[in-house]
């Protein structure tokens, strides 16, 4: 049974007796005031209590954990350089390396005029560093849980003093199917712990998880479990899905946006989008599980700075993604999951600030849109597109604009097979094949010569009669091949 926290009214980062090196990090970074997550999460973790939160991206819900966490490890930082001294106390786990990058920024950024040592660990790059910075010891550890195993394996990462337990995102490590790993991770921490859960939505899985792990949990929801910032405009777009392409485009210019997250539902469609919309004038780059780690961070870290306007990517690359004022998110497809929808428009509309969700509806993704206006209890918006398409839209609408980017990877298959066969086609096609479409063969006259039956010229006729007859191969005598139970060729001996 979990209890519910009232809401403080004007709580500032003073009264939560902070000590003085945490207020001044708290400062420097521009924080005066907690937003609502982090008033009512910071004095139920200073207190020890465990904790199941239902927070948004861009709440500030990262400060609500790793505040407390590092005021609690205080009494036991240490400048030792013994490793020893500097054991695993904190744990926190994320979905994704993105995140997992975000957050270590982030507690490093609250610890730094602290002794407290932190490291972050994740997948798709050389475990060599990692290692190094682990042998040194570290006092809050950040990671993924795929990696963090690979560490525990390499007797790299030692959990038995973990006191706090983190899982971030919770409902996206099950979605991505991490229970096991969560289950092997938890297995091996010491059984008094104090445990926080943070997730955008409480399913019954999410449920199940925080009963089984957590210890009477305090729940503290910021917001309706399941429900949308009310800071984010939310539209849907009834588009064909042939127009989806050029409809990103003419959001891009109408609305004069710089920098938007656009999210498809598969790698293949999300790479096949950032190429079309380049050739299209747009800036674009994907970023998706099939990109290496350095490739990920690098089209992230343009897209920062501005010299990417559209991101293209996928549910599980754009997790942990934190753009300060980031205006807009797209759905060039809608989500399979309702609660896909959630997490994406939390990339936009973050820390007060306002933003826009656009989303593009084919007729076949109705039931999407159902099952997402049914999750967050209330009705969207839906408007039409008038498009200005240019005419290399409409000759290839048939093909690639309608199949290129489907919403699952079996329409992106089907979108790469028509690329293809527009790019055979292209080149040349079969002879005596029809063209389908509005353009008509051309009819070539055609030369009487070209009918004629084939007849050999005199030059080539006397050259052929004046050539021996080829004589056959001579042939030698077979080798021999030894016979199963008979010998060579043996004559049997006369049965009595």
């Amino acid at each position: 049974m979990s209890d519910s926290v009232a809401k403080p009214v004007d709580a500032t980062f003073d009264q939560f007796g902070l000590a003085a090196d945490i207020l001044k990090a708290i400062a420097e970074q521009g924080y005066t005031t907690p937003t609502p997550i982090q008033a009512q999460a910071i004095p139920v973790v200073l207190a020890g209590r465990d904790v199941m939160g239902a927070a948004q991206t861009g709440t500030g819900k990262t400060a609500s954990f790793s505040l407390p966490i590092i005021q609690r490890l205080l009494p036991q930082a240490n400048t030792s350089a013994s490793p020893a001294r500097h054991p695993v106390r904190a744990l926190i786990l994320t979905p994704t390396r993105e995140l997992a990058d975000q957050v270590a920024a982030n507690v490093h950024a609250y610890a730094k005029h602290t002794p407290l040592r932190s490291a972050v660990v994740f997948g798709g790059v050389d475990m060599n560093p990692q290692m190094a910075e682990l042998r040194r010891g570290v006092e809050i550890l950040i990671a993924t849980p795929g990696r963090l195993l690979d560490h525990v394996q390499q007797k790299t990462a030692n959990l038995g003093q973990v006191q706090i337990l983190v899982l971030d995102e919770a409902d996206r490590m099950l979605d991505m199917g991490f229970l096991p790993d969560l289950q092997r991770i938890l297995n091996l921490l010491p059984k008094e712990r104090q445990t926080l859960l943070f997730s955008a939505t409480f399913s019954g899985e999410i449920k199940k998880l925080a009963s089984t792990y957590l210890r009477n949990p305090q729940t503290i929801e910021v917001a309706r479990s399941n429900s949308t910032n009310a800071n984010v405009t939310q539209i849907v777009y009834d588009v064909a899905e042939g127009d989806k392409q050029a409809a990103v485009v003419q959001l891009l210019r109408d609305r004069g946006l710089k920098q938007v997250i656009v999210f498809c539902n598969s790698k293949i469609g999300a790479s096949r989008l950032a190429r079309n919309l380049e050739r299209d004038g747009v800036v674009a780059s994907a970023i998706h599980g099939d990109k290496t780690q350095i490739e990920r961070m690098q089209a992230l870290d343009a897209f920062k700075r501005g010299e990417i306007e559209a991101l293209v990517a996928t549910d599980v690359a754009a997790r942990g993604l934190d753009i300060a004022e980031l205006p807009a998110v797209i759905n060039f497809d809608l989500p399979f999951s309702a609660e896909d929808y959630v997490h994406r428009i939390g990339r936009t509309g973050r820390a007060g600030a306002t933003g826009d969700a656009l989303s593009l509806c084919s007729p076949n993704e109705r039931k999407q849109l159902a099952d997402i206006e049914k999750l967050i209890k209330r009705p969207l918006e839906m408007q039409t597109l008038a498009l200005d398409k240019p005419a290399r839209h409409r000759h290839d609408e048939r093909g690639n604009d309608r199949g290129g980017d489907r919403n699952s990877e079996r329409g992106g298959e089907r979108g790469g097979r028509r690329e293809r066969e527009e790019h055979r086609g292209a080149s040349g096609r079969r002879p005596g094949g029809s063209e389908r479409g509005h353009h008509r063969r051309h009819e070539a006259p055609v030369d009487d010569f070209f009918l004629k039956p084939y007849e050999p010229s005199a030059p080539a006729k006397q050259q052929e009669d004046a050539q021996p007859a080829q004589q056959p191969e001579k042939k030698g005598p077979k080798r021999q091949v030894a016979a199963l139970l008979g010998g060579f060729g043996m004559p049997r001996k006369p049965s009595a």
